[in-house]
């Protein structure tokens, strides 16, 4: 067999079991035949979303492939690899690469040096007989340690050779480390002594699937949990120990914990500062678990420092508790519930006017209101788009069920969530998958919509058409009045007909309600389905000081 046909062979004994590409790569033939499914998308960038979304979704159980064409494919790529890195997604990409002879010439664009500094592993197949200890390699890099993007190029000439060594190839195994004891004893008696401690929590709790430890880690301590964007859905937002999820905006009980607690315990989480989320005030005595090394005092001064996986971290502090207060801990004592409740009321009485709204052009907080109330939330996914539409549904929307709502962006590419919503049907065919974007970002992914007529993966797109790029007429207020710079137009309703979908308008408040009952319903006859919404801007969001 040749290098095409062996990759194909490992990536089936991987349990990969299909792969977004764009537009022309021989590994795309080889795995169709091994029953590997490939589907094309109309961007590499959106290729590389969707893998993104099934990997998301899948939480280390199954992973996304993408593959492209060498030369200007690697180089379209990037910039989804990139928010991969950012955001620590766990996908494996195949280049094509050029021949050995030429590959070190100028200006050939090789994906190992240009990609080592926004992926866990970038390498070049190097021979034929190579190809299964890169593999075992790459497999092994994509399944461990902080998860994140795996490039392997493959060059021409390498892989038309023969391949002779592929029998024994055995899957890459997960393998999974915890603190020590002693760590985990120090955690736990600085949380239970803390006189308003919080939790942090991140996505690694879910790639952990440690959503029910952290729950009953929380219930016995009675701390409060947040959760990173990218951890939403990590714990029911309606559990009355929840607080939130924050990017720079968040539910009002998220600033109230950050800014007021004495003992902050991050798990699953990074605690990168980055200009999408929200930062740790000082002052802040700051226990730390992560499966990253890197991420220990890289930002914050950290005072304790739990290395090891979400699950077996939290577990074993579940234990320590219970060997410290009691295995009922301090599940009777309910006032810091009472005290969540108190200020989540104060909240919500402060944006009723706005997410009840009958104003027209619609108010995007009523739009988001009406997607609370309409939607099955325990059988959906949802997910946002970068910019506004993010700030604005990212407190309101709550998520019930693990991988409900995917949070991302600590880099922010517009037009990524739509994208991201086919992967994610790819991995859950029975759930009804929405992503809520603005109209720049349809301009980035929109063509996208006919993938998901084409792959049979229907999804529901809610544009927020209010014809201009949110805040740029305060950020560039020449520009926009002198020359109409961030103001666009487009009947987007009408853009989706053409591509195959199902384009709905609606411009009334009263519309909202039955155009999302009927995009479900549509969603299950196998329909792709695009909401155009009339929208106004707003300028006011879910922000208190942490100062």
């Amino acid at each position: 067999m040749n290098g095409y046909e062996a990759m194909a062979k490992i990536m089936k004994i991987e349990g990969i079991e299909w792969m977004a590409c764009y537009p022309s790569n021989p590994l795309i033939e080889a795995t169709a035949k091994e029953g590997i499914r490939p589907i094309l998308f109309r961007h590499e960038r959106g290729g590389i979303m969707a893998a993104d979304g099934f990997s998301r979704q899948s939480r280390n159980h199954k992973y996304g492939a993408f593959c492209s064409q060498g030369g200007p494919g690697v180089e379209n790529s990037m910039g989804g690899i990139a928010q991969a890195w950012a955001d620590c997604v766990p996908i494996i990409y195949f280049p094509d690469g050029a021949d050995r002879y030429k590959a070190t010439v100028k200006p050939t664009f090789r994906a190992p040096y240009n990609y080592q500094h926004i992926a866990k592993f970038a390498e070049a197949l190097t021979a034929p007989g190579d190809i299964v200890y890169f593999a075992r390699r790459a497999f092994h890099a994509l399944k461990n340690g902080r998860p994140g993007p795996v490039v392997l190029e493959m060059p021409r000439d390498v892989m038309t050779g023969e391949v002779t060594n592929l029998s024994g190839y055995e899957p890459a195994k997960r393998m999974v480390s915890q603190p020590s004891a002693g760590e985990v004893k120090d955690a736990v008696t600085h949380l239970l002594k803390a006189k308003k401690p919080a939790i942090w929590a991140g996505q690694g709790v879910l790639y952990a699937n440690a959503m029910d430890e952290l729950r009953e880690f929380a219930e016995l301590t009675q701390i409060p949990i947040m959760t990173t964007m990218e951890g939403k859905s990590a714990i029911d937002e309606e559990h009355p120990l929840c607080l939130g999820a924050g990017n720079r905006t968040a539910p009002k009980p998220v600033f109230v914990w950050l800014k007021e607690s004495d003992v902050l315990f991050a798990v699953g989480a990074s605690l990168t500062i980055t200009n999408y989320g929200l930062q740790v005030p000082d002052g802040k005595f700051i226990i730390h678990n992560t499966n990253n090394p890197d991420d220990v005092n890289k930002d914050y001064k950290v005072q304790i420092g739990l290395l090891g996986d979400s699950k077996a971290t939290l577990r074993a502090m579940i234990e320590e508790v219970k060997a410290q207060i009691g295995p009922q801990g301090r599940k009777k004592d309910t006032s810091v519930q009472e005290a969540v409740a108190q200020v989540r009321k104060e909240w919500m009485a402060e944006w009723s006017a706005r997410l009840n709204s009958d104003l027209e052009p619609i108010l995007p907080y009523r739009l988001v209101n009406e997607i609370n109330k309409n939607l099955d939330r325990k059988n959906s996914v949802v997910t946002h788009d970068a910019g506004h539409p993010r700030d604005e549904i990212m407190p309101f929307y709550t998520a019930s069920v693990p991988g409900s709502y995917i949070g991302w962006g600590k880099t922010t590419h517009l037009g990524y969530g739509l994208p991201l919503m086919i992967g994610s049907k790819m991995a859950n065919p029975n759930k009804f998958c929405l992503n809520f974007m603005g109209d720049g970002a349809f301009g980035m992914s929109g063509l996208d919509l006919e993938t998901s007529v084409r792959a049979g993966l229907p999804i529901t797109t809610v544009v927020l058409n209010n014809g201009t790029m949110g805040g740029y007429n305060k950020a560039l207020p020449v520009a926009m009045e002198k020359y109409n710079v961030g103001n666009m137009t487009g009947d987007y309703a009408k853009i989706a007909e053409g591509l195959g979908a199902v384009g709905i308008k609606v411009s009334k408040v009263t519309e909202i309600g039955p155009a999302l009952k009927k995009a479900q319903q549509l969603n299950k006859e196998g329909k792709t389905v695009l909401l155009d919404v009339k929208t106004q801007q707003q300028m006011d969001f879910s922000i208190y000081p942490l100062k």
